[in-house]
């Protein structure tokens, strides 16, 4: 590229710096942008890229970091997930081209104990877990601010698409402008530290716009797909990543109808979720669901669609956002998929003991996913969430699946 098309592709990406709303200091850290360190956590895909190239631009001290998360020479050949092997190069060369400092840190002890591991243990325990929540938790959002801090930065900036507003009683959690890549259901656990360090100068950005960005900055991942698996499951085979971490640990035992029947046999709960419906190898004429994973007497419950109602779900590990406290029978709403929508609940509190009402119910509900807040008057804040630790169903619960309603 001659000086000539340089300039012009810089003065194309300043347009849309401006058109977007991030010329100027769009971290509104104030002062000169380049008395402020800023790290840069950087996954090698397109939105972290963008990310770190707008700061740069802007005039910030920019400074990336890439974690390597697990084996460097296997993650290589892993296509489609983020902190593989062709991830961190493809990092490295954007901050080359861009000119800012990048290192790659080895997290992979930590990121094989914290995550991994208890990955395999909750599929073990016949819950389903949400790795990516446990990262960001406790690798990236933990480890990684730790090291940042260490590194000077006044602050770190990642690609997520969530909001970080000022509020008058500090820092809040906004979901992203663009519904489709809103990722505050994977970002609950974030707490009001964490929050008051970290920046996501995307979240008012969708994708489209992102790519735009990437495109007028000649970085060499404008064209990237987005990643879809979890990162250290090949082809989504989580079953050969349980096995492998905690050999011979699982085993079989029996398929029960809700009714008590005996339906057959099955080779490990760790090869079922609750609300799953293909892969059951039964059949009794009508659809069967899983309903319930027992790991401690080692079955796998069944049962027709409305035996998935659930009304009341009990939350442990909560993570509170709200600027008044958490009380019995305030109403939110709440997210137990991240797929879904939110739907209207209230707080049930009786002692030690927090749960969510759902008046309409919801089915599938699994123990070890995330159950996250919204607030009840303005949807577009997050208020925090709790991991689920066990659901019941009401007789109205119940009812209302079996004459007809349907969740998204």
């Amino acid at each position: 590229m001659t000086n000539t098309d340089s300039g012009r592709a810089m003065a194309r990406a300043d347009d849309l710096l401006n058109e977007f709303g991030l010329a100027g200091d769009p971290l509104g850290l104030g002062g000169n942008p380049a008395d402020h360190r800023v790290v840069v956590a950087m996954s090698g895909g397109v939105d972290s890229s963008v990310t770190a190239a707008v700061l740069h631009r802007a005039g910030y001290d920019v400074v990336g970091v890439t974690l390597q998360l697990y084996d460097h020479g296997a993650a290589i050949q892993k296509k489609g997930a983020c902190c593989a092997g062709q991830d961190i190069y493809d990092a490295k060369r954007v901050a080359e081209e861009c000119g800012f400092p990048h290192y790659v840190l080895n997290y992979e002890s930590r990121f094989r104990e914290a995550v991994i591991e208890e990955f395999a243990d909750t599929y073990l325990a016949g819950f389903t877990p949400i790795p990516c929540v446990r990262c960001n938790q406790t690798v990236k959002f933990a480890d990684l601010l730790t090291t940042a801090r260490e590194l000077g930065a006044v602050c770190m900036a990642t690609g997520h698409y969530i909001q970080r507003v000022e509020g008058p009683k500090g820092a809040q959690l906004r979901r992203a402008h663009d519904a489709g890549k809103d990722q505050s259901y994977f970002l609950f656990a974030t707490t009001h530290e964490q929050l008051d360090f970290l920046r996501f100068p995307l979240g008012h950005l969708d994708k489209d716009q992102t790519r735009r960005l990437a495109e007028a900055f000649g970085l060499i991942v404008a064209d990237k797909p987005d990643s879809q698996d979890i990162c250290f499951v090949p082809q989504g085979r989580y079953v050969d990543i349980v096995e492998k971490v905690r050999p011979g640990v699982s085993r079989p035992g029996e398929i029960v109808h809700v009714d008590g029947t005996v339906l057959g046999r099955h080779e490990g709960v760790i090869h079922y979720t609750v609300g799953q419906r293909r892969g059951l190898k039964i059949a009794i004429g009508d659809p069967l669901y899983v309903v319930k994973l027992d790991a401690a007497t080692a079955r796998v419950v069944v049962g027709p669609r409305e035996a998935l109602a659930v009304d009341r779900i009990t939350l442990k590990d909560i993570n509170w956002l709200g600027d008044e406290a958490l009380a019995d029978g305030v109403p939110v709403r709440v997210k137990v998929r991240s797929t879904r929508p939110p739907v209207d609940a209230a707080f049930s509190v009786d002692g030690d003991e927090i749960a969510v009402v759902l008046p309409g119910g919801e089915e599938g509900v699994a123990p070890g996913q995330a159950c996250v807040f919204y607030s009840a008057e303005d949807d577009g804040r997050v208020l925090g969430g709790g991991w689920i630790a066990k659901t019941s169903a009401s007789g109205a619960a119940t009812t209302a699946a079996a004459s007809g309603y349907r969740l998204i």
